[in-house]
């Protein structure tokens, strides 16, 4: 059962928690500064600092669990095509938060949003281009 849930449910989860705790809830305009403040700041062997923030550590798990959806999107099993009609109704989720709540106006949020679209889509083209070959 849980094969079928979308990975990229968690980085969106996540998100939206994260808005929801903050003033003015999903309405609120402090996610931008929640997302870009630095958490670590690294010192690198170049004499330059890396500043590492909550969205970048964000949008790099979503990468992660991205690459991780692409291999399961080659699977033929009937719990695929629940994986990627789910990944298609978590973008239409995504847009909606993105265009009508604040709190979703940032370009973290907007890239998880691409990685979730671009999910679903490789998704239903390799359902597609299976469904041709075995016909």
């Amino acid at each position: 059962m849980f094969a079928a849930v979308p990975l990229l449910a968690l980085p969106v989860g996540l998100y939206a928690l994260i808005a929801l705790t903050l003033p003015g809830g999903w309405t609120g305009l402090g996610a931008q500064d929640q997302m870009t403040r630095p958490l670590i700041d690294l010192a690198m062997g170049s004499g330059g600092h890396w500043p590492i923030s909550l969205g970048d550590l964000m949008v790099t798990s979503g990468l992660v669990l991205f690459f991780i959806e692409l291999l399961r999107a080659t699977d033929n099993r009937s719990a695929a095509l629940i994986n990627h009609s789910l990944s298609m109704v978590l973008f239409l989720l995504c847009c909606l938060g993105f265009f009508l709540l604040p709190a979703f106006t940032t370009s973290c949020f907007f890239l998880i949003s691409v990685m979730v679209l671009l999910d679903a889509v490789a998704g239903l083209i390799g359902t597609i281009a299976e469904f041709r070959q075995d016909h």
